[in-house]
């Protein structure tokens, strides 16, 4: 079973030296390593040819459109592997990490996809936690993350992770990632919209704590700073989520998520509830989030209705 890694990479040429150096320890070597870099990153480029050649089985890509979607698309149309495992180049893959991706992999050919936790560090600062629930979509579309947090047995789930994931190849097919995705950068999300395809095709994603990242955030250069408030980067992240709901769906489904989206939400992306619940302590902020998530939701709901005419322009 031929694996192929696929690092996507911007001027973090640091973090992308750690996350090679664990891909050098794998007691599965990787037998082929893709790396995507930015035609305007000089940096990145000037470094990968200096440390070649190396005792990975390296490769370069080199894309020109912004944006991680773009990155994994271009990765995914050249590589070789049966399975495909993507991580972050601010990530170090723990040193079984290949081996027991393709453990799952041999146990039931209907597993399309796997996935593990990332041990989230901020500095020298694990962050801690558990959580028992990981990677769920319920039926009135409320996501439920906590892919950094997960414990217990390896088990179903509906959505994987970026920085921690593999697809096999052959359940992908022609699929891409979805490149209605907003954002310059990190398109926040990009990983629901190809996960659900993927469950509603009928096959199996697997989620196991024990296939391990350590993932250390690092500085983006898009409009998404991670912990601090920005409005155009919470609408983004919130026309994702959405778009990519509406299409996985009842037109039932629907109904309840809008009611709950715009009633209630979550933390990230605010409902009425969640405005109140936060603005004794957040002041005026809470409102600009409460309006990037309504905003948020409005173009999703936009883009799907725009993609659900030209599908039936085609098919007229």
């Amino acid at each position: 079973m031929k694996i192929t890694v696929i690092v996507p990479t911007y001027r973090r040429t640091k973090d992308l030296t750690r996350c090679l150096e664990a891909l050098q320890k794998q007691s599965r070597p990787a037998d082929e390593v893709l790396v995507v870099v930015r035609d305007t990153d000089n940096e990145t480029r000037k470094f990968l040819e200096a440390i070649a050649p190396s005792n990975l089985p390296l490769r370069t890509t080199t894309v020109s459109i912004p944006g991680v979607v773009a990155a994994m698309n271009a990765g995914l149309d050249i590589a070789q592997g049966e399975i495909v495992a993507f991580t972050d180049d601010d990530a170090a893959p723990h040193s079984n990490w290949l081996a027991q991706i393709e453990a799952h992999f041999l146990t039931d050919a209907q597993i399309a996809g796997v996935g593990g936790r990332d041990w989230v560090y901020h500095g020298d600062r694990l962050e801690d936690g558990i959580c028992p629930v990981v990677g769920q979509v319920h039926w009135f579309g409320r996501v439920i993350g906590n892919h950094h947090q997960g414990m217990g047995k390896p088990r179903e789930v509906d959505v994987l992770k970026g920085v921690n994931m593999s697809f096999r190849r052959s359940a992908i097919g022609k699929l891409r990632f979805d490149q209605r995705m907003l954002g310059t950068g990190a398109q926040v999300h990009f990983e629901v919209a190809f996960c659900l395809t993927l469950k509603r095709a009928g096959w199996k994603l697997i989620y196991d704590p024990q296939i391990g990242v350590n993932h250390y955030p690092a500085q983006r250069f898009d409009e998404d700073q991670r912990q601090s408030f920005n409005y155009i980067a919470v609408a983004n992240a919130v026309h994702n989520e959405t778009l990519a709901l509406l299409e996985h769906l009842s037109p039932t489904q629907q109904l309840a998520f809008g009611l709950w989206a715009t009633l209630v939400g979550t933390r990230d992306a605010m409902g009425l509830v969640q405005f109140f619940r936060f603005l004794p302590n957040e002041g005026l902020l809470a409102g600009q989030k409460l309006r990037a998530s309504w905003h948020g939701r409005w173009r999703g709901w936009r883009t799907w209705q725009s993609s659900n005419k030209i599908l039936s322009l085609w098919r007229f």
